[in-house]
């Protein structure tokens, strides 16, 4: 769990980091700048939404970075790379609000059967990686709120993956993970 100040650091860099983005600029992270618990490796996806509606959403999966980098990196991404969307500009910034999710580390799931994995799942909690061969894809805890049944929840995530949304193999790999979410006020 993320202090308070942890919290509003995270926060800063993500919103410093968009704001010098809009004047083509990149924010200079000095790592030792920051706490030990900043420094630490950590896996982060940074979700920008103007008047509610999503505007980018870009993250990792696995830490591989100090946490202040990759949620620096991931901010500047969901800003300016989200190909879903047109890059955030000067005019978008007042408006702009940001949200930082801290994945805890995800692990595997034990599953015979599509009903099998569906009785596992625990909405409001549970974010999934879904994998098969290149197919590939995430939903964050959040994502229940607008997929709150967990049959939707799967079928929506398969064919974010690039599979059909009634697509099963006994191939299929799926992990859970939960996350640390929060936003500006």
């Amino acid at each position: 769990m993320l202090d308070e100040s942890t919290k509003s650091v995270l926060l800063k860099v993500a919103r410093d980091t968009i704001t010098l983005g809009a004047e083509a600029k990149r924010i200079d992270i000095n790592i030792e700048d920051y706490s030990v618990v900043l420094q630490a490796f950590g896996a982060s996806f940074v979700t920008l939404k103007i008047k509610k509606q999503l505007k980018g959403c870009i993250g990792s999966l696995q830490a591989s970075r100090p946490l202040v980098l990759d949620v620096a990196e991931n901010a500047y991404a969901a800003a300016f790379q989200d190909t879903r969307f047109t890059p955030v500009n000067k005019n978008d910034l007042g408006m702009l609000t940001i949200s930082i999710s801290i994945l805890n580390k995800p692990e595997k799931m034990d599953f015979k059967s599509e009903d099998e994995l569906l009785a596992q799942l625990r909405p409001n909690e549970d974010g999934l990686i879904l994998q098969d061969q290149q197919h590939r894809g995430t939903f964050l805890p959040s994502v229940w709120e607008s997929l709150n049944d967990p049959v939707d929840f799967l079928a929506q995530l398969k064919v974010k993956a690039g599979l059909d949304k009634n697509y099963w193999s006994d191939d299929l790999i799926v992990q859970r993970y939960t996350t640390e979410s929060f936003s500006e006020n």
